[in-house]
């Protein structure tokens, strides 16, 4: 049963529910209007999405949830896949009892593409920047470094592989990470990213199943992110029935908490308001 709401100032309301395996989901609702359900990415959590649904928290009820794996969430199964994330999406529509539209940043928009193929009631997707090139068995390799490096502590080498060979962050830009100084309240995000690659590894990289999502979808991106993401995206474009494709010139695949209002505002230029 859902535990009692609990009401924060700052950020609206906090619930969590039980998924339809018994893992417990925490989720934000703030706002009133047609319902839209914000999925984040890797590393994230109920944060993540704060800034922009912030700005649209006057013509939108927002649902921000944590994905399992990511506190205050609970852990979920292991081995995590792409089908468990769908059940907890489900399970949260059928608690608002209505079709939503389904926003997802980074993994979280790997997740709203599962989702809306899944047939899930999905009234349209905001993607940001899915990460659909990282995919398959090579990953593997990663998630079993990851998880010796986190288990020693050295989150430092943790992050740069993911970065890497995750990320594929270019070699000037993994330089200037080394080179910074490291954080002194790093997240304990590692049994998420750890549950997250082995969704990623039991993927596919196939983009032209994505044909099968013919709702209204808009694509965003950085104008400015790294290779291979834009060809990446471009093909996810060409197999989309119904997207709108956005560019965010001067940006990378960090925009939605770098420039809040501006993808704020394209989300709310795409969605209906009734």
């Amino acid at each position: 049963m859902p535990s009692p709401i609990e009401l924060s100032e700052s950020s609206g309301a906090t619930t969590s529910f039980e998924s339809f395996d018994g893992t417990a989901i925490s989720c934000r609702r703030m706002g009133s209007g047609p319902p839209v359900v914000m999925v984040h990415g890797s590393g994230g959590g109920l944060h993540s999405w704060q800034p922009v649904a912030e700005r649209l928290a006057d013509r939108f009820e927002l649902w921000t949830p944590a994905r399992r794996g990511y506190a205050p969430s609970g852990p979920g199964r292991s081995p995590k896949r792409f089908a468990d994330e769908v059940g907890d999406v489900r399970t949260l529509i059928d608690r608002i009892g209505r079709p939503v539209h389904l926003v997802g940043m980074s993994y979280g928009a790997t997740v709203a593409l599962h989702a809306a193929a899944a047939g899930l009631p999905v009234r349209s997707l905001v993607l940001w920047e899915p990460p659909l090139y990282a995919a398959g068995e090579e990953l593997a390799p990663v998630l079993a470094r990851f998880e010796e490096l986190t288990a020693h502590g050295d989150r430092r080498q943790a992050d740069r592989l993911l970065a890497e060979k995750v990320a594929r962050v270019p070699a000037a830009l993994l330089d200037l990470m080394d080179a910074g100084e490291p954080a002194d309240d790093v997240p304990d995000d590692a049994p998420g990213w750890c549950r997250d690659l082995e969704s990623m590894a039991a993927d596919t990289v196939d983009v032209e199943r994505w044909s099968a999502v013919t709702i209204p979808t808009l694509l965003m991106r950085g104008a400015d992110t790294w290779q291979p993401m834009p060809e990446t995206l471009d093909r996810l474009a060409t197999v989309l029935p119904h997207v709108t494709h956005v560019p965010f010139p001067g940006q990378m695949h960090f925009a939605p908490s770098v420039v809040p209002e501006a993808v704020a505002a394209e989300i709310a230029r795409f969605l209906p308001r009734s």
